[in-house]
C-alpha cells in the first residue's frame, strides 16, 4: 500500500450536457447526502455502453468515463493517451479533486500539483507573486518554503519583470509558464500534467520535459497526458490508453505508444490510392483535397520504394468548369510520431505554382531515389489557388515504404534509429599510428 500513489477503482464520470454545475450551499450539499444512496442506484440501473461503441448519450447525458481503474507505484511517470473526447482531461480533473467522480474512487496518497488548464489556480486581480504564495498555501506549504523557492519558480517562468502585475494582464505562454513553475517547484508529492504545455513555445517545452524528469528522478509521481508520442517515450515508464471514456490497455510506454498508433492509423491499406472523406474539408470549397496516393514512379499498385524513384499523388477538385490559372499543392511527409521529415511542394520549385490545369485532376510530384528508410510514414496535405490557402489536412494520409532492393543498403537500422536513407560509401585510409 505504502508503494502505490495514486489507485482508481471503477471510477466513472456521467454528465448532463448542456449544464453547468454551481456552487453548493450547506443546504445543498445536506440534500445531496441524502439523495445519493437512491442517485447511485439509479445510475446503476442504467444500461451500460459496450467497449466498442461511443460514450453512451441517453437524454442528454453522457458518461465521460466509465469503470476506469488502475494504480500508479511511487516515482512512476505515467502516461495517459487517448483521442481527443476520450476522457483525459475528466480523468486528470478527478484526480486533482475539481470534479467529484459519479462512480468509483480514486485515492491519492500524496500532495498533488496540477497544471491542467492555462491559470488553473490563479486569482487574475492578484499578481504573479502573489498567486504564487497564494499556490504554496493551498498545497500546505509553510511560507519560509516557498521563500526558498520563489526565486527559483520566477526564473524558471522568465516573467521577472512582471512578477508584480496582476496575472489577468498575463499572455496565455505567461500564465503556462507560471503555473507550471508553481506546480513543479512547490514540491507536490504526484505532480499532473496536461497538453497544456503545447501553448508554450518549443524551448519551453523542452524546458518543461526537463523538469518533469528531474521530478521523477527525485521518487515523485508524474501524471502526464499528450499527443506527443515522442515526448511519452522519453518521459514515461508506462501508459494508459482511453478510448470513449474507458480504459482499453495498459502497457509499458513503448507498447503503448504502438497499440495507440495502430489505433488512429488513418489508413491500413497498401493501396496507392487514399480517398479522402469531403466531410474533412475545413476550408473554402474552391478547391478542395480529394484523395492521396504514393507508389514506386510509373508502377500503378506497386508501394514506394527506399532509394528509387517515387510519385506523390494527390487529388483535387473544384467547382469551376474552366482551368484553374495557378495551383500550389503542399506535402509533408512525417514519422508516426508525428516529427516532419521533409516537405514536397510545388513552392519549392522555380515556377511555385502549376499553371492552367484542369478543374478537377491529380497533381503529381516525383521524388528521386526516396530517401526513406522502410516503414509506415504519415502525410498532411495543403493546398492554395490564386487567393491562398484553401483547405490544410493535417496527418490525413499514410503509405508504406518498402525494401525492393533498389538501393545498395544490405542493412536498414532499426525502428527509431532514424527515417533518412543517406547514401554513402565507406574506404580505409592509411595514417601514420600514434605511440602509446
Amino acid at each position: 500500500m505504502i508503494d502505490i500513489a495514486i489507485r482508481v477503482d471503477g471510477l466513472g464520470k456521467y454528465y448532463r450536457i448542456g449544464r453547468r454545475e454551481s456552487y453548493k450551499t450547506l443546504r445543498d450539499s445536506l440534500t445531496d447526502l441524502i439523495h445519493a444512496p437512491l442517485r447511485r442506484l439509479s445510475l446503476s440501473a442504467r444500461p451500460n455502453s459496450s467497449s466498442n461503441e461511443q460514450p453512451q448519450v441517453d437524454d442528454g447525458h453522457i458518461w465521460a468515463l466509465r469503470d476506469v481503474s488502475f494504480e500508479v507505484k511511487r516515482g512512476e511517470v505515467l502516461g495517459v493517451i487517448g483521442r481527443n473526447g476520450a476522457g483525459k482531461t475528466t480523468l486528470l480533473k478527478i484526480l486533482s479533486r475539481i470534479t467529484e467522480p459519479t462512480e468509483g474512487h480514486a485515492e491519492i496518497h500524496g500532495r498533488v500539483g496540477s497544471l491542467l488548464e492555462v491559470g488553473t489556480g490563479f486569482h487574475p486581480e492578484l499578481t504573479g507573486r502573489e498567486n504564487i504564495y497564494l499556490n504554496g498555501a493551498i498545497l500546505g506549504m509553510k511560507r519560509v518554503d516557498i521563500d526558498r523557492k520563489f526565486d527559483e519558480i520566477v526564473s524558471f517562468a522568465e516573467i521577472d519583470k512582471f512578477i508584480d502585475t496582476p496575472v489577468k494582464h498575463y499572455s496565455s505562454g505567461m500564465h503556462v509558464r507560471l503555473a507550471f513553475a508553481v506546480a513543479a517547484h512547490l514540491e507536490p508529492e504526484i505532480l499532473v500534467v496536461d497538453e497544456v504545455l503545447a501553448v508554450g513555445d518549443i524551448s519551453f517545452q523542452r524546458k518543461c520535459l526537463g523538469k518533469m524528469e528531474a521530478v521523477s528522478s527525485e521518487g515523485r509521481t508524474v501524471v502526464f497526458v499528450s499527443h506527443n508520442m515522442t515526448a511519452a517515450r522519453n518521459l514515461c515508464n508506462r501508459a494508459i490508453i482511453l478510448d470513449q471514456g474507458r480504459l482499453i490497455h495498459s502497457a509499458e510506454i513503448s507498447e503503448a505508444v504502438e497499440y495507440y498508433l495502430g489505433m488512429t492509423d488513418p489508413t491500413q491499406t497498401d493501396g496507392c490510392v487514399l480517398p479522402i472523406s469531403e466531410n474533412s474539408h475545413p476550408g473554402s470549397k474552391r478547391v478542395w483535397i480529394t484523395s492521396f496516393g504514393a507508389r514506386s514512379a510509373g508502377k500503378p499498385g506497386i508501394p514506394p520504394q527506399s532509394g528509387a524513384d517515387a510519385e506523390f499523388i494527390v487529388g483535387y477538385s473544384t467547382q469551376q468548369e474552366h482551368p484553374i490559372g495557378q495551383l500550389g499543392v503542399y506535402i509533408t511527409v512525417s514519422d508516426l510520431q508525428g516529427t516532419n521529415i521533409f516537405p514536397c511542394s510545388t513552392g519549392m520549385t522555380r515556377s511555385r505554382y502549376l499553371a492552367n490545369v484542369p478543374p478537377c485532376g491529380m497533381a503529381v510530384c516525383e521524388v528521386k531515389n526516396l530517401p526513406l528508410v522502410p516503414g509506415r510514414y504519415r502525410v498532411s496535405l495543403a493546398i492554395k489557388d490564386f487567393s491562398g490557402f484553401v483547405e490544410h489536412l493535417s496527418g490525413v494520409a499514410a503509405f508504406e515504404v518498402t525494401d525492393g532492393g533498389v538501393s545498395d543498403v544490405s542493412y536498414f537500422p532499426p525502428p527509431g534509429s532514424g527515417n533518412i536513407l543517406v547514401v554513402q560509401d565507406w574506404k580505409c585510409i592509411v595514417s601514420e599510428c600514434e605511440s602509446r
